[in-house]
C-alpha cells in the first residue's frame, strides 16, 4: 500500500491515531498470521449495519485462522497480542495527498507491543468507501470482500514476493477472463461518456447490465458465478486529486478482475471511466 496515515474507529468522538503506516509484509509475518487467532472489531455502535453485515459474512467465509468477535473498547487491550491478528475499520488518509481526503478501509493486522495500535503491521488493507459515505454503500460487499481477503492472503502467503506496494495492480492479469461474464454496474458510478449499455458498447462489446444496488445485492447473495460488479471508491463528488479505487469483483468467486485507481480532475471524474472499458476491450481481444 501507498504512504498513508491511518485513523482508528475505536470512539465516539473518533481517537485519531497518525502513525506513519507504510509497512508491508513479510514471508515471516504472513507465516506467522496463519498461527493466530483473528479478532473481529467490531462497531461501537450495536446497532450499525457494518456489525450485522461483517458478522454474517465470518461465521460464513473465515476459515484462515481461527477467530472471535472483539468489542471495539477492548481492542487497545487486546491488541499488545502478538499472538492475535485483528480484522477492523480504519479511516484512512495518504500522506502526500493535498487533497486531505479520507476513506474507510478493512484493515487485516497482526497484535503486539506496539506503541499504538496504529504501529500494528499490516497483512492486508482493502478499500471500503469515501469517509463519511452511509455504510450501506459497502456493507451488502463485506462477504465478497472478505472471501477476496482470505484468497488474497493465501497467495501472498504462497508468494510473498508478490507483495509490493501496487500488490493488487496483479490481478489486473485476470482482465481477459471478464470476456465470458456479466458486468453489472450502477449508471450514478459511470462517467456520462458511458452512461448508458448503447454507450459502453461503443467501446467495449461484451456483456454490460446497468442496474440498482438491489439488483448487486441479489447476485451476491446467490453467489452468480457469471456476476462481476464494481467496487467503486472515491469522494462522492468533485473534489479534486481524491483518489477513485476502481474494482471489478466476482459476485460468486470473490475474485479480482480489475484494479486500478485514478485522481479526480476535470477531465476525470468520480467514475469509472471510458479509459476502464477501453483496457477491459483491449485485454479481452
Amino acid at each position: 500500500m501507498k504512504k498513508y496515515t491511518a485513523f482508528l474507529l475505536v470512539m465516539i468522538p473518533l481517537l485519531h491515531l497518525q502513525a506513519q503506516r507504510e509497512y508491508l509484509a513479510t514471508a515471516k509475518d504472513l507465516n506467522h498470521f496463519h498461527t493466530t487467532k483473528t479478532y473481529v472489531v467490531l462497531s461501537d455502535n450495536p446497532m450499525a449495519e457494518y456489525n450485522f453485515e461483517i458478522q454474517d459474512a465470518i461465521k460464513k467465509y473465515w476459515n484462515i485462522t481461527e477467530y472471535e468477535f472483539l468489542q471495539h473498547d477492548d481492542f487497545g487491550d487486546k491488541s499488545v497480542d502478538k499472538n492475535a491478528s485483528f480484522l477492523y475499520l480504519a479511516a484512512v488518509n495518504f500522506e502526500k495527498d493535498k487533497s486531505h481526503t479520507r476513506y474507510m478501509f478493512l484493515c487485516l493486522s497482526l497484535g503486539g507491543d506496539y506503541k499504538t495500535i496504529d504501529d500494528m503491521k499490516d497483512i492486508a488493507n482493502l478499500p471500503l468507501s469515501y469517509y463519511g459515505v452511509d455504510e450501506d454503500r459497502y456493507a451488502y460487499k463485506l462477504g465478497t470482500l472478505v472471501k477476496f481477503m482470505q484468497d488474497h492472503v493465501r497467495l501472498i502467503t504462497e508468494k510473498p514476493d508478490m507483495v509490493s506496494q501496487n500488490v493488487y495492480k496483479h490481478y489486473n492479469d485476470n482482465m481477459a477472463d471478464v470476456k465470458g461474464k456479466t458486468i453489472y454496474l450502477v449508471e450514478e458510478e459511470l462517467d456520462r461518456n458511458v452512461a448508458s449499455e448503447a454507450k459502453i458498447r461503443s467501446v467495449y462489446s461484451n456483456q454490460v447490465k446497468i442496474v440498482d444496488t438491489d439488483k448487486i445485492k441479489e447476485l451476491i447473495m446467490e453467489g452468480d458465478e457469471n456476476a462481476v460488479f464494481l467496487h467503486k471508491v472515491g469522494p462522492e463528488g468533485k473534489k479534486m486529486n481524491a483518489r477513485v479505487y476502481k474494482i471489478l469483483i466476482g459476485a460468486g468467486d470473490a475474485k479480482f478482475y480489475y484494479f486500478d485507481y485514478h485522481k479526480v480532475s476535470a477531465k476525470k471524474p468520480d467514475a469509472f471511466l471510458e479509459s476502464d472499458f477501453k483496457k477491459l476491450a483491449k485485454a479481452s481481444q
